[in-house]
């Protein structure tokens, strides 16, 4: 299968690298000259821009947007939608909103695909998971892609119509907020408590048989040991935050409610008074999607 990568950032890349590594070609573009090299490096051919990219595909053109989420999406879309044809089949593997992701699928007359993208660099070597939505056919026409590009064909889902894959995509970061808000408050506990602990040692002995064990327990092993028990100069500032909000405001909407995801997300806008658990979620940020990490 033939690709059309727009977008080659850090996840853009790993994309493109994994889909070459499969057998497919990449036709990619990027604003950014160095990161077209890194892919025309990597064996992508490169392309002069969106539009390009569609002109250089053949009779089935599939592209893969990884372009920040919110107005580089729309700008794309734009430069690309009067050139789109009914059977082309676009994906948006960004963080967009749901209802934004609704919006774009009915104004292109492509098939327009949004996938909820989750593993962060490691899925350079792993693989990612993919949350998709939209129509069903251009979802099996992609299936070789999304093999390549997620952990497998069990790491990737038609989740259902426009808007579906983002929507999930979204509620996982919601819980991913919670579970980084429980370990960094256990931890907390552990580090101001009674013994003089080894925080690393004690996230490697839960991470082995343990119920609570988890990628992000690993990376809390990965953060002690490179950081130290005490997280050394790791800043108490959490970055972040939109996927969070999206997701409690969808709750007050279906009045459902969603306590701990609330709460790890007040915590991250409070993060003004230090507290060591939002210094492990400050680390923990990086550990999973190399986000960078604030210091004092």
């Amino acid at each position: 299968m033939q690709l059309g990568v727009i977008g080659l950032g850090r996840m853009g890349q790993i994309v493109v690298e994994r889909v070459l590594d499969a057998g497919h070609d990449v036709v990619a573009f990027d604003l950014n000259s160095e990161a077209v090299t890194t892919a025309a490096e990597a064996g992508a051919e490169t392309a002069e821009g969106p539009v390009d990219v569609l002109d250089r595909l053949g009779d089935e053109r599939r592209v893969w947007l990884m372009v920040p989420a919110g107005e580089a999406v729309d700008a794309t879309l734009d430069e690309l939608a009067p050139h789109l044809r009914e059977r082309d089949v676009v994906v948006d593997g960004g963080n967009s909103h749901f209802e934004a992701s609704v919006r774009r699928a009915e104004r292109v007359d492509a098939a327009y695909l949004d996938c909820g993208t989750s593993g962060g660099p490691a899925g350079a070597e792993l693989g990612f998971s993919l949350m998709i939505g939209g129509p069903a056919w251009a979802y099996e026409e992609m299936t070789p892609v999304f093999d390549a590009v997620a952990t497998g064909p069990e790491g990737h889902g038609h989740m259902g119509p426009a808007g579906s894959g983002h929507y999930v995509k979204m509620v996982h970061n919601g819980v991913e907020y919670a579970l980084m808000q429980a370990y960094g408050e256990g931890f907390e506990l552990l580090f101001e408590g009674r013994y003089d602990l080894d925080l690393e040692s004690v996230a490697r002995t839960w991470n082995n048989g343990a119920v609570i064990r988890s990628w992000l327990l690993e990376l809390c092993e990965e953060a002690f040991r490179e950081e130290g028990s005490d997280l050394g100069d790791v800043a108490d500032h959490v970055a972040g935050g939109s996927t969070g909000t999206w997701t409690v405001q969808e709750a007050l909407e279906q009045e459902v409610p969603v306590p701990l995801i609330y709460q790890a997300l007040a915590e991250r806008f409070a993060s003004r008074e230090e507290r060591f658990s939002r210094r492990l979620a400050n680390r923990l940020r990086y550990g999973f999607g190399r986000h960078e990490v604030a210091r004092e």
